[in-house]
């Protein structure tokens, strides 16, 4: 700590050295001589200065002839005459004070504290001899000082001290250092007075460090020198502007300095770093040393301007804000005065009253009780402190809840039925669920206690649903959001005690509708997410349940609400994704999506007018034919909603050439022709990858989230490898569906082994299975029936009807279980243009429960063993037996397929097929004892079949043949042969090598 030297401390210690800073002069005839010789007053020399008349001239005037210094002192205002007889020059030997943080700069005084009772001693002895003084160095970068750079510079002589002796020390420190008078010493403190530079030239003793010293001068200069006086008026100018930032210095103080004690007083007051102020001291070219201070005040003073605008933001703020409080607090006062408005907690208080008031009675006991209590508190904030906002915002939420208020229900079922008409077409199951609901609901009075969720594929009108529920119950709705949701604080609320903290989505939603018994429609609760924060799955499970959401507490609002009241409707696309105790609380409500028929109804009612609304288009401009909406269906809208045929059915080009028109009255015509003019070309093509379904290839169905779809699979022979049949699967299946592919694979060789068993196909044959589109993931055990008919196909090289379509799991002994989805494979099967669909028989009731346009134009069978599968995958088998005539039971369904097939080439056939569907087949044989069985498997056409044995154009000659030909049909003929004797397999060979059609083929 540096402090300068005032004029009266100066005075003494060269006139009468004393051991203590403030001891008055003693006023003796030449001490009031020299006082009026020098002009000074010691009553009023007690202001701190630094003196300028400190030289080493002024110790020692013998020196004025030799010291540039000693002339510069006596053009000052006060000459000091020392009384001692001993001059500054005869110390030669003195004891060495290390100084950790600053130099010590002539005319300045420093503190140090010193706990060494050999140095304090040493010093003490000093001040007894007259001879108080000592040398001040300042050490080193080191690690003594870097280990002590928080402590004071006090603190740390005191540590060196300790630390260092001897040589370690001396070595430490600058050679350069300052004289220092010791001013005082009080207990350990030690105060230093800089008189004249030093430098150390050798070591005389180690404790106390005492060392030889060299008494070093300024270089001589010129002081008239221009060079020297414009950086001496320089560093005047910029010192006058550090002290007039400060209160500690005055700017007379400077008034007298010569150019070495004006370089030494900047020094020592800037707040440079001690390498710095090191470098001043060590200067003794004075023009060089005011250079150097010049450069410290110049940064001083950039340091005072930011510190001062630093301060005067800080003031100009708080003044602001102080300004701002008074003349609110003056405005509320006047108007308090003029009766024009109260102040605000008044207000708040006055509007929650009003607000309670109206319900009162409604309100329950421990809700009111919370209310008034944060009444009181509020009036006991301060308007101005966090805690009043947020009680503010915790009464406006508890007031602003519809404490009891509950709107009127209607439970008129034809008004339900007709609203649910009115918005949605088709879904006559759903709406037949949602009506019984309404019913109960009008016999129990309420419809509280009940949880609907409505699962199904995108855009088949699950959310619309529940607004229609909401309209024809005549209560309010509210929608929101859980997909993604991860926070449970979204559903139970926040703690008050976090900022911006507000309740949960249910006590908002209660706050938004104002009832106590709104529709809430809480939207893709599949997709619930899980994380740190919580799972909101298991906070909706208190939300959801009756016996429990009657007292549902809210984090943010702490009293509980009763939300038993409230009918909460579900949305997902797939229910397996909902945690199952979720789940148990939940009546599911199944919507597939929609047929062409019902999309076509929709489009051309609904869709095409609100479009043509949101596009600007008037009724009149614009008209699309159903044969486009079909077209844009099938080719361009194939998913099992309809959200995207809305946003398709009318592009905004439509009303681009609407304005183009250069005929106002010119109607916009869309046809099937011209739609791919609109829509680009067609985004879907035919799911059907086969016109002719080959060898090895069977169509199966599927359905996911997105609705149903067609799936192939398709089996072919890799390499023959004996008694080592392996099946390779590919297609990015699952663990279920490859399991499935493995047991097919069991399954189709053992009936190998049951129908031929010649054919070791199977068992020496590597095959490979693939299911097409394999960038997309397929799993689940329906494909099993399937994959065996593939395998199948491949040995017996026999292809199915491409027509045909199956699906059902198949267990190792051959069992069909039961499969989901039946509605949406159904549709799809019918996208698709199959006129045949195997069931699992446990599904017959599903289908059953379809619609009927649904369900028309399909031969649906339903088997539960795969036997039955076989019979109606690969063809018609006549029996014929030696007993000459019998009865063929399942032989009308077989037909029923024949019929079907034939269909296709003549329409005429659907009189037959009724007629087939319930009729019986006799065979006659004309000589039952020479008769032997026959199984005949085919599917061709039947009339070709009856020309070729009529004209005989089969390769091989017979001779005994008996037909028993049976005209079934004028537009149809079966011809059912029974051969005799040893020609029969002749004949049947002669029929398979035949080249009437590539599809008839003999057992």
């Amino acid at each position: 700590m540096l402090k300068l030297l005032s004029s009266t401390a100066h005075t003494i210690h060269h006139a009468n050295p004393s051991p203590r800073v403030g001891s008055n002069p003693v006023k003796t005839t030449l001490f009031k001589a020299l006082s009026q010789l020098t002009g000074w007053n010691h009553e009023l020399g007690r202001r701190r200065a630094f003196c300028s008349n400190q030289s080493d001239a002024a110790a020692d005037p013998k020196s004025d002839a030799s010291n540039p210094e000693a002339s510069d002192t006596k053009s000052s205002s006060s000459v000091v005459v020392s009384t001692t007889t001993t001059s500054l020059d005869d110390y030669q030997t003195v004891i060495a004070l290390p100084l950790p943080k600053k130099p010590l700069f002539p005319g300045f005084y420093m503190p140090i504290y010193v706990k060494d009772r050999k140095l304090i001693e040493a010093l003490q002895e000093s001040m007894r001899r007259q001879t108080p003084y000592a040398g001040a160095f300042l050490l080193k970068d080191d690690e003594a000082s870097a280990d002590s750079s928080s402590s004071s510079s006090t603190c740390e002589t005191e540590n060196v001290l300790e630390k260092f002796k001897g040589k370690e020390l001396l070595n430490r420190m600058h050679e350069v250092g300052t004289l220092a008078q010791i001013s005082s010493i009080q207990g350990e403190q030690v105060i230093l007075i800089g008189r004249r530079r030093l430098r150390i030239t050798d070591m005389v003793s180690e404790d106390p460090l005492s060392v030889k010293v060299e008494h070093i001068k300024n270089k001589a200069y010129d002081k008239d020198d221009d060079v020297i006086k414009a950086t001496y008026f320089e560093v005047m100018s910029t010192l006058r502007d550090v002290l007039k930032t400060t209160s500690l210095w005055r700017d007379q103080h400077i008034g007298d300095f010569n150019y070495q004690h004006l370089a030494d007083f900047g020094a020592g007051i800037s707040s440079a770093n001690k390498h710095e102020n090191q470098g001043v001291l060590e200067e003794l070219d004075v023009h060089k040393r005011l250079e150097l201070a010049l450069d410290l005040l110049k940064k001083e003073v950039e340091v005072n301007k930011i510190q001062a605008s630093i301060a005067k933001t800080v003031e100009e703020k708080f003044s602001g804000e102080r300004r701002q409080i008074v003349l609110k607090e003056q405005l509320k006062a006047i108007k308090k005065e003029l009766g024009v408005e109260t102040d605000s907690k008044s207000a708040f208080s006055e509007k929650f009253k009003e607000r309670i008031e109206v319900n009162k009675d409604k309100i329950p006991k421990h809700v009111l009780k919370v209310i008034e209590e944060h009444l009181t508190k509020l009036q006991l904030l301060e308007p101005t402190s966090s805690e009043f906002d947020v009680t503010l915002n915790y009464l406006d939420w508890l007031t602003v809840l519809p404490w009891g208020n509950i709107s009127d229900e209607n439970f008129d079922v034809l008004k339900a039925e007709k609203i649910l008409d009115e918005d949605h077409y088709g879904l006559s199951d759903v709406k037949e669920r949602i009506l019984e609901f309404i019913a109960v609901g009008s016999l129990r009075g309420t419809s509280q206690g009940k949880i609907i969720c409505l699962s199904g594929p995108p855009g088949v009108g699950k959310t619309s649903i529940g607004r229609s529920i909401a309209r024809a119950l005549d209560r309010k709705f509210f929608r929101f959001s859980v997909g993604g949701l991860s926070d449970v604080a979204e559903i139970n609320g926040h703690r008050r005690t976090y900022i911006g903290a507000i309740p949960g989505k249910l006590v908002q939603c209660l706050k938004t509708v104002g009832t106590e018994n709104p529709i809430i429609l809480i939207d893709e609760i599949d997709k619930l997410g899980k994380g740190h924060s919580g799972d909101p799955a298991s906070a909706l499970l208190e939300v959801m349940d009756p016996e429990q959401n009657a007292n549902f507490r809210d984090h943010y609002l702490d009293v509980t609400i009763d939300l038993s009241k409230v009918l909460f409707v579900c949305t997902a696309n797939v229910i397996d994704t909902i945690p199952k105790p979720l789940l148990d609380r939940m009546e599911v409500i199944s919507l597939a999506g929609y047929i062409t028929d019902e999309k076509l109804h929709i489009a051309r009612d609904f869709l095409v007018k609100n479009t043509c609304r949101d596009c600007g288009i008037k009724p009149e401009q614009v008209d699309m034919s159903d044969a486009a909406l079909l077209s844009l269906i099938e080719n361009y809208c194939r998913e099992a909603g309809t959200s995207a045929e809305g946003s398709t059915v009318l592009t905004d080009e439509s009303a681009t050439k609407t304005e183009q028109s250069e005929v106002v009255a010119e109607k916009v015509m869309i046809e099937e022709s011209n739609l791919a003019d609109y829509l680009g070309k067609p985004v879907f093509h035919s799911d059907k990858i086969y016109e002719k379904t080959p060898v090895g290839v069977v169509m199966g169905l599927a359905w996911t989230s997105m609705g149903g779809s067609t799936l192939y699979i398709e089996t072919t022979f890799v390499e023959e490898v004996e008694r080592k049949g392996r099946l390779r699967i590919t297609g990015q299946l699952g663990s279920v569906m490859k399991e499935s592919a493995q047991i097919a694979h069991t399954v189709a060789r053992r009936i190998m082994l049951e129908k031929e068993p010649d054919n070791l196909f199977l068992a020496n044959s590597k095959l490979h299975l693939h299911v097409p589109e394999g960038a997309t993931p397929k799993d689940g055990p329906s494909a099993g029936c399937t994959m065996i008919t593939s395998l199948l196909s491949l040995a017996m090289k026999k292809p199915v009807r491409k027509d045909l379509a199956m699906t059902g799991e198949v267990t190792l002994t051959g069992r069909i279980l039961p499969i989901g989805g039946v509605k949406e494979k159904t549709i799809a099967a019918r996208r698709s243009q199959v006129k045949m669909i195997i069931f699992p028989e446990a599904n017959r009731k599903d289908f059953d429960e379809l619609p009927e346009n649904v369900k028309e134009g399909l031969d649906v069978h339903f088997v539960d063993e795969y036997e039955q599968i076989f019979e109606l995958a690969f063809g018609l088998q006549f029996l014929i037996t030696a007993e000459g005539a019998r009865t063929v039971e399942h032989v009308s369904s077989l037909l029923m397929a024949e019929a079907l097939a034939m269909r296709e080439a003549m329409q005429e056939a659907s009189a037959l097929i009724d007629q087939l569907r319930l009729g019986t087949l006799w065979v006659r044989s004309k000589a039952a004892k020479r008769t032997s069985l026959l199984n005949v498997w085919f599917c061709t056409d039947s009339q070709e079949l009856a020309r070729a044995i009529n004209s005989k154009t089969y390769p091989m000659e017979f001779s005994g043949v008996l037909m028993d030909i049976e005209l079934l049909s004028s537009s149809f003929v079966f011809y059912y042969v029974s051969f005799i004797g040893r020609e029969l397999n002749g004949i049947a060979d002669a029929l398979a090598k035949s080249a009437l059609d590539s599809s008839v083929s003999t057992l």
